[in-house]
């Protein structure tokens, strides 16, 4: 028996923006699958009656891949195996990028399963793109560290390899830590360094600027609990 196809399917990333995620071939797509796997079920059933499912909502079946079912995931994998395409999505921008469903992915390919993915807003590819920075050479590291002493020395390297290897350095925090961050970056980075803050990326409130870091110690934005992707550039 033939197994079934894998689509990684980008879910928005604001919840007014939706329409900008959309494509036919989504749609048409969303609309031959019956069975998802998903980090957020309330996000994944909001989006996909946004984006025209007209399946019943409870003919479908939804494996929830949070961070308490990670363990035990043998299941997810039932529907592939029997022939029949799978949708998975994080609860924000696209699958497996910076997200726990690249080991979904992971899997599926060692299993065998063709993995698809569609197109969709990824926040930090939107973020490099609006930054004016390296798009050839690009490195994203996730979190820094909490401790504030690990974090000022993490800020440094990033600094260095970005003046080093002409390269762009992307990194994130939990939104309810943006500030201390930002903060972190404007004590420790050097004044002529390049920081882009990407922030609600695709909402109404977007806000994109690219500034040196004596500019931004000038004018602090408030970026408490707002979605917010970071990159550093030195040239």
């Amino acid at each position: 028996m033939p197994l079934g196809t894998l689509y990684l399917i980008p879910v928005p990333l604001a919840d007014e923006a939706a329409a900008k995620s959309f494509t036919p071939y989504l749609v048409d797509t969303i609309n031959n699958i019956k069975e998802y796997i998903v980090e957020n079920e309330k996000t994944a059933r909001k989006f996909l009656k946004e984006a025209g499912l007209k399946t019943p909502q409870s003919e479908l079946t939804i494996h929830d891949y949070s961070k308490h079912n990670r363990d035990s995931t043998a299941d997810f994998f039932k529907g592939l195996q029997a022939g029949n395409d799978v949708g998975l999505m994080s609860e924000a921008g696209c699958p497996g990028i910076a997200d726990p469903g690249a080991e979904i992915v992971e899997k599926a390919h060692r299993m065998g399963i063709k993995v698809v993915p569609l197109v969709g807003p990824s926040s930090i590819l939107l973020a490099l793109m609006a930054s004016g920075f390296n798009g050839q050479s690009f490195t994203f590291h996730g979190y820094l560290p909490i401790d504030k002493i690990e974090r000022s020395k993490k800020i440094r390297q990033l600094e260095g390899m970005a003046e080093q290897n002409n390269q762009t350095q992307i990194f994130i925090e939990t939104p309810f830590r943006n500030n201390p961050l930002l903060e972190e970056i404007l004590k420790t980075a050097h004044p002529k360094t390049r920081l882009c803050i990407a922030c609600d990326l695709t909402s109404a409130t977007e806000f994109v600027q690219t500034k040196t870091i004596a500019e931004w110690q000038k004018k602090v934005p408030e970026l408490h609990k707002r979605p917010t992707i970071f990159l550093l550039f030195h040239r």
